[in-house]
């Protein structure tokens, strides 16, 4: 099944900042468009606004005279539905109620004719669902483009449980002939990429209510240790966090309410008092005229340690040594002890990777979070209890600023910031692949383009081992056992399958 002819009219349904995008994509790629509203007037502003657009890409010199000229030419507003029964896709893009999103397809399966694709940019209800109303839910398919839609990549084309696949493989190609990104996906409560990335806010939260750090230093500690591009609290700023808590909401009330996809009660807070961000103002930050940007916590300088002894093997932080050296800083190897894998500091405590456990239960024991590169991390993060001795800490902080690193003490929580937050979208990842939601590839593609991830969840768990994320999820469960921690069953047959296969994630 090959891609629509660029012959093909296409039409989209609702004209707002997303139906005005997917129209754009579809319109420089050649086809004729058909806009549609039911507000009167909606779509002849809509195309005014798609023109002025196109002008801008001309002075940008991204697209000719003569290409505008003709893209104007085949974008045509139209009145009423009927105008559209030539269409062979129509996209819609309307209010997110499901009873609006049926009433529609049932108008539009009486106008165009039976082989026209039906599809739905929903980001937040079941295609399956929707489709579920019309005579022919074969040729319903779920189109879901990110916003901005020409600007952005990915989209995630999303099978019903009665969808055709004749009906999807031609909605792939088509977004693929339009120069975006597709990936597939069955229809799951937040497809991809709203299913896999509720850890990443969640994990955030959870640390900031458990008291143990501030927003702006978990946002530091995300991205210039975990390489995210921006921290949670500020991105569900940008965001919006009414719509960002609206999809955690909608996602864990369709999973039934697993506790895997709880709802943050701070945020709530937050969108009750109407602080919903950068557009009222204010959210977890005052985003006010003048207002400052809280600086994270980082460490004041302290002396480095004489030398360190390496214990063990220290897996995804063994970097850390050749960093170590470079600094300086003699290094001894004592790989045949037995107590785990850490840094000996001179005064004799122990500097840990972040594993799920908590450093109460050791004495003298700091742990260091997990990085995507501890070359180029310009953050680490450190955790301490109240009975770690204050020499300790310091020369944990003297260490990792020795190595060019601002240091970011928090308070003693299992699997510090980025460490549970990759391991629970791992987690999420391989459960998604096993229940047949989409694959490995289409995972990390999704999540690279779709939220701007410096790894997929699969490139992750090929760099940090087999059985990295078990484990400290095992762990960390231990010491929560709410359920929100434990280890999937796909992960737990991930992690102890025999690595023979060698090479996968």
């Amino acid at each position: 099944m090959t891609a629509l002819d660029l012959s093909s009219p296409v039409a989209v349904v609702g004209t707002g900042t997303m139906g005005q995008g997917i129209a754009q994509v579809a319109l420089v790629a050649g086809h004729p468009v058909r806009l549609y509203d039911t507000l009167p007037g909606r779509a002849r502003e809509a195309a005014d606004a798609i023109g002025a657009r196109l002008d801008r890409l001309v002075e940008k010199e991204r697209l000719s005279d003569a290409d505008r000229d003709a893209a104007r030419a085949r974008l045509l507003p139209a009145e009423d539905l009927p105008e559209l029964a030539d269409c062979a896709l129509v996209v819609e893009a309307v209010l997110e109620r499901l009873d609006v999103k049926q009433d529609l397809f049932r108008a539009l399966e009486g106008i165009v004719a039976d082989d026209c694709l039906l599809a739905t940019n929903t980001s937040s209800l079941s295609v399956t669902a929707i489709g579920g109303a019309l005579r022919n839910p074969g040729r319903f398919v779920g189109l879901h483009f990110f916003n901005p839609a020409p600007l952005l990549p990915l989209v995630e084309v999303v099978s019903g449980f009665a969808t055709d696949v004749s009906s999807a493989t031609r909605a792939y190609e088509t977004a693929r002939a339009w120069g975006k990104t597709p990936v597939a996906c069955a229809d799951t409560p937040g497809f991809i990429v709203n299913r896999i990335a509720r850890p990443f806010y969640a994990e955030a939260f959870a640390v900031h209510e458990a008291q143990v750090a501030d927003p702006a230093t978990i946002d530091a500690v995300l991205r210039e240790s975990g390489g995210f591009r921006m921290g949670a609290f500020e991105l569900t700023d940008l965001i919006g966090q009414d719509v960002n808590e609206s999809v955690t909401q909608s996602v864990w009330q369709s999973f039934f309410q697993d506790v895997r996809f709880t709802p943050s009660l701070a945020q709530r807070r937050l969108v009750e008092s109407g602080r919903l961000g950068r557009k009222t103002g204010h959210g977890w930050y005052d985003h006010g005229e003048g207002a400052e940007r809280p600086e994270p916590d980082t460490a004041e300088k302290r002396q480095l340690p004489a030398y360190v002894v390496a214990e063990g093997d220290l897996g995804p932080a063994s970097d850390l040594l050749e960093l170590i050296r470079e600094a300086g800083i003699p290094v001894r190897d004592d790989s045949d002890d037995d107590q785990g894998a850490c840094l000996l500091l001179p005064s004799g405590g122990r500097l840990v990777l972040a594993d799920g456990q908590t450093a109460v239960e050791y004495r003298d024991f700091v742990y260091f979070d997990l990085a995507l590169d501890y070359r180029t991390a310009g953050r680490i993060a450190l955790s301490a209890s109240q009975d770690t001795s204050p020499q300790v800490l310091a020369e944990a902080i003297g260490l990792f600023q020795a190595l060019g690193k601002r240091v970011s003490v928090i308070g003693d929580v299992p699997g510090m910031i980025v460490a549970r937050t990759v391991a629970r979208i791992i987690d999420l990842a391989h459960d998604a692949v096993a229940k047949g939601v989409a694959t490995e590839e289409d995972i990390d593609t999704a999540m690279r383009l779709g939220v701007n991830y410096p790894l997929g969840p699969f490139e992750w768990s090929r760099r940090l081992g087999r059985t990295w994320a078990y484990v400290l999820l095992d762990d960390l469960h231990r010491r929560d056992p709410c359920g929100r921690y434990a280890p999937s069953l796909a992960l737990y047959r991930h992690a102890h399958a025999s690595d023979s296969r060698e090479g996968t994630s």
